[in-house]
């Protein structure tokens, strides 16, 4: 079997893939993954043995300006994207079975696979993006409504809109070009009726959820085995477990003097700390030696040897940490982070925080929740619930859906 597997986003649109390959790989299927041209991307893909196929802008490129991007620049970014994917999918497409497309609104990718005569498979890594009569767009899934279902099928009507304005021009130019008909909904057209949902079910659970005739397979996990480097075991090894503080991709989107921040309210609980160095560019703030920054590392090692993880609340940074046992403080910024935050809370896994700025006062506070011992024993007790076998049965469904 012949998998093409896509993607536009950040390393938590991207690492999944990866695992997804790894287990495609491991059952005999041959794959393809069209991504970003980031470095770390390319790195993180040739891990698995899979080479990247360019697609796009690099992600970093877009979002690790001064500032985070605009709606101009969104409207500059959508229909660069959907060009990108009728001509890099297309070529990618050919002599393959199904094609997986996820990450930012893929416009584009089920209409190449249309065209090629490819199945096509929309998934996702959480809910808030989906149409539900539950819950109203920007409104984290779970969270109660105090609008009627009619309401809220309203602000879906209206959400659909502006997906449309974003990527429906460019989408319908590209479909008109090859002979196919146009689409008057965008969202719909990508999502599908049964859209496939990559993320924990305890962690995310997603029963009622959603309008649609969703498929959760759990997270798609990518094992790692590297050892931790030499300098870091050093660091680990010469004091009493620290807190991890780390922000992955986000950069513009980073809360600003967040190293400070961390560093001083980590240092008031006594904690030593370990500054994960992202997008972000977080840097120590002195030399003092109870601080200790690290670049691209194995978290799924790591985070079990830490006593707290703070972060931003991505979807794969929130289960590695989960998957470890250990206690989280998730400072949420943007689309579905504020979901994973809530999410964190409602376990007894750590501790939202109050707001998308902290100052010393606010992430001490979040931080004492995060550090009491009982969170520890239900960190660890939930750890035993989330399940790493999610891209094996994404893999064996895919091998299902071409046999059938």
């Amino acid at each position: 079997m012949r998998v093409l597997l896509t993607t536009w986003g950040s390393r938590g649109d991207v690492e999944p893939l990866a695992g997804l390959a790894a287990a495609l790989r491991e059952l005999g299927a041959q794959v393809r993954v069209c991504a970003p041209p980031d470095e770390e991307f390319v790195a993180l893909l040739a891990r698995v043995g899979v080479p990247l196929v360019p697609l796009g802008p690099t992600v970093r490129s877009v979002v690790a300006g001064t500032r985070p991007p605009t709606a101009q620049d969104a409207f500059r970014l959508a229909p660069e994207l959907v060009a990108a994917r009728f001509d890099t999918l297309t070529a990618a497409a050919e002599g393959c079975d199904v094609l997986l497309a996820t990450g930012l609104m893929p416009a584009g990718a089920r209409d190449v696979a249309e065209a090629s005569g490819v199945r096509y498979v929309y998934a996702c890594f959480h809910l808030a993006g989906l149409p539900s009569r539950h819950f109203r767009p920007g409104v984290r899934p779970g969270t109660p409504s105090p609008q009627d279902e009619t309401d809220n099928r309203v602000l879906w009507e209206q959400d659909a809109q502006r997906v449309n304005a974003l990527y429906g021009a460019a989408l319908n130019g590209r479909r008109a070009a090859i002979g196919l008909p146009a689409v008057d909904n965008v969202r719909d057209h990508v999502f599908t009726d049964r859209p496939w949902l990559a993320a924990d079910a305890t962690l995310c659970p997603s029963q009622g959820m959603t309008d649609l005739d969703l498929v959760q397979t759990g997270a798609w996990i990518l094992p790692d085995d590297r050892p931790l480097p030499d300098g870091l075991e050093a660091f680990l090894n010469a004091g009493t477990p620290p807190v991890y503080v780390g922000f992955g991709s986000m950069a513009a989107h980073a809360p600003e003097g967040i190293a400070r921040v961390a560093v001083e309210a980590c240092r008031a609980h006594g904690r030593r700390v370990l500054l994960a160095r992202g997008w972000a560019d977080l840097a120590p703030i002195d030399d003092a030696d109870d601080c200790f920054v690290v670049g691209e590392v194995n978290q799924q090692a790591l985070f079990r040897r830490v006593t707290a993880v703070v972060h931003h609340g991505g979807a794969g940074t929130t289960t590695t940490a989960a998957r470890a046992g250990a206690p989280q403080v998730v400072v949420p910024r943007i689309a579905d982070q504020p979901y994973w935050a809530a999410r964190v809370a409602a376990l007894g896994v750590g501790a939202a925080h109050d707001g998308s700025t902290p100052t010393f006062d606010s992430l001490s506070a979040a931080l004492s929740t995060a550090l009491m011992p009982g969170t520890r024993t239900r960190a660890t007790a939930v750890a035993g619930t989330v399940r790493a076998d999610g891209a094996m049965v994404a893999a064996k469904l895919l091998f299902d859906a071409v046999g059938r």
